[in-house]
């Protein structure tokens, strides 16, 4: 797994005599009698990953932990997440991950997603929060396999809003691709990079929104459950919208309130995961902290 995972090189700057974090988390799960089991598990500083016991009727679920508590201009991250053939399991983060204020260059996350036929992943972390001059580079890989299900998304907040800060520089390049039975359904990218108050203000822009989320669902049923998802949207204090492409549903918010957004965005997430898997409508504990 760990080939799958490479991060593009970091150009020198003046910040290539500071110490810099490389960290990498690995985790490959396998179906058993015993039902879905570690196959392998690799870290490397700052990752962590760590296992709860789960409540009755729940899948296996593994949080990841970043030991610096947030990532700088330099910093970077390889992680890799599979099932295999009939695994069943949820990935997400111990709190917000926080992208500091950077010298210049980006703070980098390589994300691979894998699930096989018969599997069902989660990847439902909790919100990335960019600092004033943060610098982000973050590219995730999705490659489910026919008869495998994939539910997964990012959050993302311009600002450390609960400090009344709006990001009005910095650069984010947030990419998604998604693979079904090895082809190409879905690539995306949203990218801002200077002077980002004008960008996020306009009207054409963010409006004044401060948060964005996507939430996306990739299987051979997700169109099904397009309707379902905007049912789910209804009541949704921010602005929300679903549609379907090439057989990925997916799932867009924003708004003028990060609270507001991920409140939706758990909210669409454990409405999905109940009505398509059985599963329980909650997240992990971790995000009620």
């Amino acid at each position: 797994m760990r080939d799958e995972v490479q991060l593009a090189a970091v150009s020198p700057s003046p910040e290539g005599r500071l110490e810099r974090s490389h960290g990498a988390a690995e985790l490959c799960l396998a179906h058993g009698e015993g039902g879905t089991a570690i196959r392998q598990l690799y870290q490397k500083t700052p990752c962590r990953l760590l296992f709860p016991r789960v409540e009755a009727g729940d899948c296996l679920t593994a949080v990841l932990l970043t030991t610096t508590g947030g990532l700088t201009g330099g910093d970077s991250l390889a992680l890799a997440f599979a099932a295999e053939r009939n695994a069943a399991a949820t990935l997400t983060t111990q709190a917000a991950e926080k992208i500091y204020r950077s010298l210049g260059s980006d703070a980098r996350i390589a994300l691979s997603l894998r699930a096989a036929e018969g599997a069902w992943l989660e990847w439902l972390p909790q919100e990335t929060i960019l600092f004033e001059g943060a610098r982000l580079a973050r590219r995730a890989e999705a490659d489910v396999a026919l008869g495998g299900r994939l539910l997964a998304g990012e959050m993302v907040v311009l600002g450390r809003t609960a400090r009344g800060e709006r990001l009005s520089y910095g650069r984010l390049h947030d990419a998604w691709r998604v693979r079904r039975g090895g082809r190409l359904v879905w690539a995306d990218a949203l990218h801002l990079d200077g002077a980002l108050a004008p960008l996020l203000a306009h009207p054409a822009g963010c409006d004044g929104a401060i948060a964005v989320a996507t939430l996306l669902y990739a299987a051979d049923d997700a169109p099904r459950w397009l309707e379902a998802a905007r049912d789910f949207l209804g009541n949704a204090l921010s602005h929300a919208a679903a549609t379907v492409v090439n057989g990925v549903l997916l799932a867009r918010l924003i708004g003028r309130e990060a609270q507001a957004v991920r409140e939706d965005f758990a909210h669409l997430a454990c409405s999905l995961r109940q009505a398509i898997a059985g599963f329980p409508a909650r997240l992990p504990r971790v995000w009620a902290v």
